[in-house]
C-alpha cells in the first residue's frame, strides 16, 4: 500500500500546486489531458483510433506542446509510447517482421538523415528543421504500427470504422458548407475555430478559387487526394458487409465521389477514372456499372455545376493557368537538382526562398527537390517491394469480408501513386502521408495473414463478370 499512498500524495501535490497558480478551468483541461495521456500509453490502439479519426476529419486543428503541432500527431506521438512501453514489458514480441518493405523503410528513414543535416547547413530560411524531421519520421512510422497493434479482424474493423466515421464528418462539413453558400470562403470561420495555423495561407488558398469545394484539407487538391485514397476501401468494404457498416461504406463512397467532383481536383478525378478501369479489367464483379453509375452521377452535376464543367474543359489543356505552371516546373527542375545534389531537407518546403527556383508538383521529383536521388530511390524501392507482395496474381472475380479490405488499400494506393503524376502531397505533406503508409500497412497484413487472396477466386454462380 506505501507506493499507492506515495502516488497519491505526489498527484495531490502537483494538482494542489496547478491550483493554485492556475485558473480552474486551465487545471480541469490539464487533468483530462493527463487522463487521455495515460489511457493511451496504458491502450496504444485506442490512440491508432483516435489518430484515424482526427486525421480523416479535422488534420490540421493544431496546439502548442513547446512546439506547434497538429492533434493527430500528438496522439500518434503519445501512441508510440504506449507502443514502447507495451514493447518494454514483452508484449509486442514477434509481431514485427523485418521483411524487405520494412528494412527499405528502414533504410529510407536512416539515409533521412544526410539531407536533414545538409539542409540545416545550406538553407538560410526560417524554418524548424528537427520537429519537421520527427514529424515526416513519425508519419512513415505508421507502416510499423499495424502489425504491432492490429492482432485480430476486430481491431482492423475498428480501424476501419474510424477511418471511414473521420471521412464522412469531413464529407458532410465540407458539402453542406459549400452547398449551403457555394462559397469556400465561408469554410475560414470554422478552421479559425479549429486553430488551423497559418490563417493568411487559408486565406489565399481559398481566394484563389472560391468555387472549388473547401474542406478541413484546405487544399482542394489535397482534398482529392485524400478521397481517391479512401473511396474505394469505402466501397468495397461497404459493399461486403451489412447494416450500419454496410451504410457507412457506402456512404463514404458516394459523398466521396461527390467532393471530389466539386473539388474539381483533375489529377484525383484521373486517378480514381484510371483505377477504376483497373478493377475492370482485373475483373472485379459489378466494377464495369460503377463506371456506367460514375460516370451517369458525374455528367448530372457537371450539368448542373458550371465551375465543373469549366475546370474538366481544361483538364488536358496546355494553356491552362496551373498546367502552365507544371510545365515550367519541370522545366527549371534540372536546375534544382544541380543547385540542391541532396536535397534541401525539412528546415522549409519547395521552392526555396530567394532562390528564383519554382517547387515541383510531383510526387517523386518532389523526394528529389527535398532528400536527393537517392531518398528518391529507396521511395521507389519500398514501392515496387510492396506491390511485388500485395498485387493481384490473377483475375479478381469475387470480392467478400477476406478480400475487401486488401484491394479496397491496394486501389486506394493506387490512385494516391497515380495523383503523384500530377500532385505532391503524397511525399512530405503532414498527416495525408501518415495515412497513406498507415493503408500501406494494413495490405501487406491483410495478404501475409491471408496469401490466397492474391490468387484467383472462384467468381459466384450470380457474378456478372
Amino acid at each position: 500500500m506505501l507506493p499507492g499512498k506515495i502516488i497519491a500524495l505526489l498527484l495531490g501535490l502537483v494538482f494542489g500546486v496547478l491550483l493554485w497558480a492556475l485558473p480552474p478551468a486551465k487545471v480541469i483541461f490539464v487533468v483530462i489531458g493527463l487522463a487521455v495521456a495515460l489511457t493511451l500509453v496504458r491502450k496504444p490502439l485506442w490512440g491508432l483510433l483516435i489518430f484515424a479519426l482526427l486525421a480523416t476529419s479535422i488534420p490540421y486543428t493544431t496546439l502548442e506542446l513547446g512546439v506547434r503541432t497538429t492533434i493527430s500527431e500528438a496522439v500518434l506521438g503519445l501512441t508510440w509510447v504506449g507502443v514502447f512501453w507495451q514493447s518494454f514489458i514483452g508484449k509486442t514480441r514477434n509481431l514485427l517482421l523485418w521483411r524487405p518493405t520494412e528494412r527499405a523503410m528502414a533504410w529510407l528513414m536512416l539515409f533521412s538523415i544526410i539531407p536533414f543535416l545538409w539542409g540545416m547547413i545550406i538553407i538560410h530560411a526560417e524554418g524548424n528543421g528537427p520537429v519537421n524531421w520527427v514529424r515526416w519520421l513519425m508519419n512513415l512510422s505508421l507502416l510499423f504500427m499495424v502489425p504491432l497493434l492490429l492482432r485480430s479482424d476486430a481491431d482492423r474493423d475498428k480501424l476501419v470504422i474510424a477511418l471511414l466515421l473521420g471521412n464522412l464528418a469531413m464529407l458532410l462539413l465540407s458539402i453542406f458548407m459549400f452547398l449551403k453558400t457555394r462559397n469556400a470562403m465561408s469554410m475560414i470561420p470554422i478552421l479559425t475555430d479549429l486553430k488551423y495555423a497559418h490563417p493568411e495561407a487559408v486565406q489565399d488558398i481559398f481566394s484563389a478559387n472560391y468555387q472549388r469545394m473547401a474542406s478541413p484539407w484546405v487544399h482542394p487538391n489535397l482534398t482529392g487526394g485524400v478521397l481517391v485514397l479512401f473511396i474505394p476501401m469505402a466501397l468495397l468494404y461497404g459493399w461486403t458487409q451489412k447494416g450500419l457498416r454496410r451504410a457507412l461504406g457506402l456512404a463514404v463512397a458516394v459523398l466521396g465521389c461527390a467532393g471530389l467532383l466539386l473539388s474539381i481536383s483533375r489529377g484525383a478525378i484521373l486517378a480514381l477514372v484510371l483505377v477504376l478501369i483497373w478493377l475492370t479489367y482485373k475483373r472485379v464483379p459489378y466494377s464495369g456499372r460503377i463506371i456506367g453509375i460514375g460516370a451517369a452521377f458525374a455528367v448530372a452535376l457537371v450539368m448542373f455545376y458550371p465551375p465543373l464543367q469549366e475546370r474538366l474543359l481544361t483538364i488536358f489543356s496546355a494553356t491552362n493557368a496551373s498546367t502552365e505552371v507544371r510545365f515550367d516546373e519541370y522545366s527549371k527542375f534540372p536546375e534544382v537538382m544541380a543547385r540542391y545534389p541532396l536535397g534541401i531537407g525539412f528546415k522549409i518546403d519547395p521552392p526555396v526562398p530567394g532562390s528564383g527556383l519554382p517547387g515541383i508538383s510531383n510526387l517523386w521529383l518532389n523526394f528529389i527537390y527535398k532528400i536527393g536521388i537517392p531518398g528518391m530511390l529507396l521511395f521507389v524501392t519500398i514501392t515496387v517491394l510492396w506491390w511485388r507482395e500485395v498485387r493481384p496474381l490473377a483475375l479478381v472475380r469475387q470480392v467478400n469480408p477476406e478480400n475487401a479490405l486488401w484491394l479496397g488499400c491496394v486501389a486506394g494506393l493506387l490512385a494516391a501513386l497515380l495523383t503523384g503524376l500530377f500532385d505532391h502531397y503524397f511525399s512530405f505533406t503532414f498527416v495525408l502521408i501518415g495515412l497513406f503508409w498507415l493503408l500501406m500497412g494494413l495490405s501487406l497484413q491483410q495478404v501475409r495473414l491471408r496469401p490466397t487472396i492474391v490468387h484467383s477466386l472462384p467468381a459466384p454462380k450470380d457474378s456478372p463478370a
